[in-house]
C-alpha cells in the first residue's frame, strides 16, 4: 500500500515523525493508532493493522509521541495529558487535509489515550482499544521491567520507543492522577475492547472495567495466547481482521462504483509474505480473506488455497441456485450442503478422449427436507444450470494487463 513519512506539530510544537498508510483505492475512512508506552509507530501491530484497514479504503496516521521514535521533543517533559494532546494534534493535521478521522485506534497505554482524547473529536465515530489499562497507573507498574535508573531530580531512564528517555516526575504524577472512567461512561462511540485473558502486562480485569463501565455500541473480543505487544504475526493479523470487520459499521464507508462490465466490483489480491505465499483478498470495502499454501508446499496454511477458492465458489454458487429454485417453487428444502474436491484426471478416464490431465471437480449435494424423489431429482438437475458450474464447463477468456 502507499505510504507516506509526514511530520506534524504535536502538543508543544515539536515536529511529531508520522506515516500514513494509504488505500491504493479511493479513500473512503481514516483511522488514527495511538501506540503504546514501550513501542513506536512501527510496532508489527500497528503495521498489520494499518495495512489491513488501508486494503479496505481506510487511510490510517500512526505517529511517534514527543520524545519517542523520530520524533522531537523530550519525552522527560511530557506526561499522559500531553499525549493525549499529541493525540488531539494529529487528528488535527488529519482533518486540514481533509481526512478528519472517524475510528481511533489506541494499544496499551495508547488506549488509555484515545478513550481521553476521542470526546474532543466531533468526527470519531467508533474507538478500539487493544490491551488498555482502566487505570493509567498501570503502566509504572511496569517500570522496574525496563531497567530503570533514578536519578536525582526524581526522574527514570529508561528505554522506550527504541531510545533512551527520561520519565519525569510530572509524567509519573499525572499518570498516577489519571482517571478514565468519565471519559469511558461518557464516550458516545461505539467501542471496541480487545484483550488478551493471558496478557502479563495490563491484566484482563482492565478489559472487564472498561467494557462495564461504557455504554452501548459496545463490542468485547479476546486476542486468545497474544502477548501484550501483540508481537506474533498471525495475532496481529487477527486484531486486523477484527478491527477491519467491526469498523466499517460504524465508519459508513460507501464503496467506490464498479467498473463497466464488473458489476460486483473488483476482487484485488495483495502478496501478504513475500518470502512465502500468503495473500490478501479483498473485494470492494467490506469482504476479505487470506489466500495461503499449505505448509508442505511452502505456505502457512493461513487461507484457502487457490484451488480451494475456486471449489468454494462453485460450491457456494451450486447451494444459491438450488436454494432459489426450491424457494420459488416453494418445496420444504431446510438445508443445502455441498462438499466439493478437487484432483486432476486423465481426460480419457473422464471421458474427454485426449491422454492429458485436466481439473475434475466433484460434488457431493446433501438436500435436507421432506423433499420427494422427484424434486430431489429436480434440484440435482438445476445444480448444473449453477453460473459457476456452467463458466468452468465452458471455455473463458482471462485478459492480463501490466499496469506498473
Amino acid at each position: 500500500m502507499p505510504m507516506e513519512k509526514i511530520t506534524f506539530e504535536g502538543h508543544s510544537g515539536d515536529a511529531l515523525a508520522a506515516r500514513l498508510d494509504l488505500p491504493e483505492g479511493p479513500h473512503l475512512g481514516t483511522a488514527l493508532f495511538a501506540h503504546c508506552f514501550t513501542c513506536g509507530k512501527d510496532i508489527h501491530a500497528a503495521r498489520r493493522i494499518a495495512q489491513r484497514l488501508a486494503a479496505m479504503g481506510i487511510a490510517v496516521l500512526r505517529f511517534d509521541f514527543t520524545g519517542l521514535g523520530h520524533s522531537g521533543g523530550e519525552f522527560e517533559n511530557t506526561s499522559f495529558t500531553t499525549n493525549v494532546g499529541d493525540l488531539i494534534a494529529a487528528a488535527r493535521y488529519l482533518e486540514r487535509r481533509g481526512m478528519a478521522p472517524g475510528l481511533l485506534i489506541g494499544h496499551s497505554l495508547g488506549g488509555a489515550a484515545v478513550l481521553r482524547a476521542a470526546g474532543s473529536l466531533d468526527s470519531v465515530k467508533a474507538v478500539a482499544t487493544l490491551g488498555a489499562p482502566f487505570d493509567p497507573a498501570h503502566v509504572t507498574r511496569n517500570f522496574a521491567s525496563a531497567d530503570p535508573h533514578l536519578h536525582i531530580d526524581g526522574s527514570i531512564e529508561m528505554h522506550l520507543g527504541g531510545r533512551p528517555v527520561h520519565v519525569g516526575a510530572d509524567f509519573i504524577r499525572d499518570v498516577a492522577e489519571a482517571r478514565l472512567g468519565p471519559a469511558i461512561a461518557g464516550l458516545k462511540r461505539a467501542l471496541l475492547v480487545m484483550h488478551a485473558p493471558r496478557d502479563q502486562v495490563v491484566g484482563i480485569d482492565n478489559a472487564t472495567q472498561i467494557f462495564a463501565t461504557a455504554k452501548h455500541p459496545k463490542s468485547f473480543v479476546t486476542l486468545d495466547d497474544a502477548d501484550h505487544l501483540i508481537s506474533a504475526p498471525e495475532d496481529a493479523e487477527s486484531a486486523a481482521e477484527v478491527i477491519a470487520a467491526w469498523s466499517g459499521r460504524y465508519l459508513a464507508l460507501t464503496p467506490p462504483p464498479p467498473p463497466p462490465g464488473a458489476p460486483e466490483g473488483i476482487v484485488r489480491v495483495s502478496e501478504s509474505d513475500p518470502a512465502g505465499f500468503l495473500q490478501d483478498v479483498q473485494n470492494g470495502p467490506f469482504h476479505h480473506m487470506l489466500a495461503d499454501e499449505p505448509k508442505a508446499y511452502g505456505g502457512t496454511n493461513r487461507g484457502m488455497s487457490p484451488y480451494g477458492f475456486l471449489a468454494a465458489g462453485l460450491g457456494a454458487c451450486t447451494s444459491m441456485t438450488i436454494r432459489m429454485y426450491a424457494r420459488r417453487k416453494g418445496w420444504p428444502l431446510t438445508h443445502v450442503r455441498v462438499d466439493v474436491t478437487h484432483d486432476k484426471v486423465h481426460a480419457q478416464d473422464a471421458e474427454h478422449g485426449a491422454d492429458h490431465k485436466i481439473d475434475r471437480f466433484t460434488r457431493e449435494i446433501v438436500l435436507e427436507g421432506t423433499l420427494d424423489d422427484a424434486q430431489r431429482a429436480r434440484l440435482l438437475e438445476i445444480a448444473d444450470k449453477c453460473p459457476v458450474h456452467q463458466t468452468m464447463e465452458r471455455r473463458s477468456m482471462v485478459e492480463t494487463r501490466l499496469m506498473a
